[in-house]
């Protein structure tokens, strides 16, 4: 991609957005960024983008920015506005930043991996898969690392975690490789409607041949639909017709695409969810390169990864488990259906993404001793609780732990599992899970 000379314009001074103006700076590009929050408030990186010779504007995005502009790269997080609209229409060129890196990858297999829930997770596991199989693997995207940061370095194989924000703007990205996990209601404070939602999801199987591979969990007709607008073969995980499942009586995940078995019992991974997450990391990985040995060392030794259904203390009986990163109803729904504990005190609430509660107050009926409320989507998720089962309120993460204790009997667990975003009351579901842990493990120095 030859960007010498040319004006590009960075919209958004995150993290991916600074690597794209970074990079744009290095490929010879006149570079104008912006962002709208005020100077005082952009990060010493963004900042930083000027000494690099980019021209910074803060506050907002004057449609004068768009003046002679050949290519716009739109960081994740920022929604449309008119005059970026008004730019597409005149035939402008609106890329995201992974769309940017990837033309700088041309033939470096690509493993995306999107859905609403699991997929840093499978993410991760696919990664671990590669890398066991003698692969120089790069592992980024919505994972942490945005693909830009490493253009110019030599990798065998590219995995990267995708969101939906980031499959808007992907004309030609193309991947060897695209797992779709599944998709729920989310982020429907950003989309008009549900399909709006689950064809961004969907935009990178467009540009997949026969050659690549779609995964897709078996019999969901909405996956198959979004998997179906490209060419790849679709390979399913999942159910016992299913090309990767896992079959419990004999103990195994059976991959039918290579004749492999892989026992359950190796997995330290826990929960109904990871399982189906490890079927389809492993359709993945074996459609990207890994071997058989590969993806049986790495099911050994995969721990799994932080705030996700991850156990950080146990007290008379009762283990709690902070899913903070359960930030919609699907994966609070996952993770509370995944509990070996027969009942569970669940802490929820958070930012309302406006999605529907029902589904969790289903497995609530089934799996639920109490619920603890806090942040602004409190009443909407008790309207929806009301007469179900016991639920209080908290106004702050610690209230709710102690909340909670009261509630839950010996062999129950207290699950945080939030279903919904966290920057009501915290910096991010990272924080949010820390505050849990930490609430909890001042209880056990106390009782200590």
């Amino acid at each position: 991609m030859e960007l010498a000379g040319k004006k590009v314009l960075v919209i958004g001074l995150g993290r991916s957005g600074i690597a794209a103006a970074r990079l744009c700076i290095d490929k010879g590009a006149r570079v104008e960024v912006t962002d709208a929050a005020p100077r005082e408030r952009l990060s010493r990186e963004a900042l930083a983008l000027e000494a690099a010779g980019a021209t910074l504007t803060a506050g907002g995005h004057p449609p004068s920015l768009f003046d002679g502009t050949d290519l716009v790269v739109i960081s994740p997080g920022v929604p449309s506005f008119p005059a970026l609209e008004a730019f597409e229409k005149a035939g402008g060129e609106v890329i995201g930043e992974m769309e940017l890196a990837a033309r700088f990858f041309v033939g470096t297999p690509i493993g995306l991996i999107g859905g609403t829930n699991g997929k840093s997770t499978t993410t991760a596991l696919v990664h671990v898969m590669l890398e066991a199989s003698g692969k120089k693997a790069f592992i980024g995207g919505n994972f942490g690392t945005p693909l830009a940061e490493v253009v110019g370095q030599s990798f065998d194989v590219i995995v990267l975690e995708i969101s939906s924000f980031q499959a808007e703007r992907v004309p030609t990205l193309h991947a060897r490789v695209h797992v779709l996990l599944n998709i729920t209601d989310d982020h429907l404070d950003r989309y008009p409607s549900f399909e709006a939602y689950a064809n961004a999801k969907g935009n990178p199987f467009v540009n997949m041949g026969p050659d690549d591979v779609a995964v897709i969990e078996s019999g969901d007709k909405r996956l198959r639909r979004q998997a179906e607008r490209g060419d790849a073969k679709i390979v399913t995980f999942s159910g016992h017709s299913a090309d990767v499942y896992a079959d419990i009586e004999g103990g195994a995940i059976v991959d039918n695409t290579r004749g492999a078995r892989y026992p359950l019992s190796i997995l330290r991974i826990k929960g109904a969810h990871n399982i189906a997450n490890a079927c389809a990391s492993i359709a993945a990985a074996t459609a990207i390169g890994a071997t058989e040995d590969g993806i049986r060392a790495a099911l050994a030794s995969f721990e799994g990864l932080g705030h996700r259904t991850a156990l950080v203390g146990e007290l008379d009986g009762v283990r709690y488990y902070d899913d903070s990163k359960g930030t919609n109803v699907g994966a609070s729904v996952a993770a509370l259906r995944g509990l070996a504990e027969d009942k569970a005190v669940l802490i929820a609430g958070g930012k309302d993404k406006l999605g529907a509660y029902e589904p969790l107050v289903e497995a609530l009926r089934q799996k639920g001793r109490a619920l603890v409320l806090i942040g602004e989507a409190a009443d909407r998720i008790e309207a929806a609780a009301r007469g179900v089962l016991p639920v209080a309120r908290a106004s702050s993460m610690v209230e709710a732990v102690r909340v909670a204790r009261r509630f839950a009997k010996a062999g129950d667990a207290v699950l945080l599992s939030p279903a919904c975003s966290s920057f009501d009351m915290f910096r991010d579901y990272k924080d949010r899970g820390d505050q849990f842990a930490q609430a909890v493990q001042s209880m056990l120095e106390v009782r200590s």
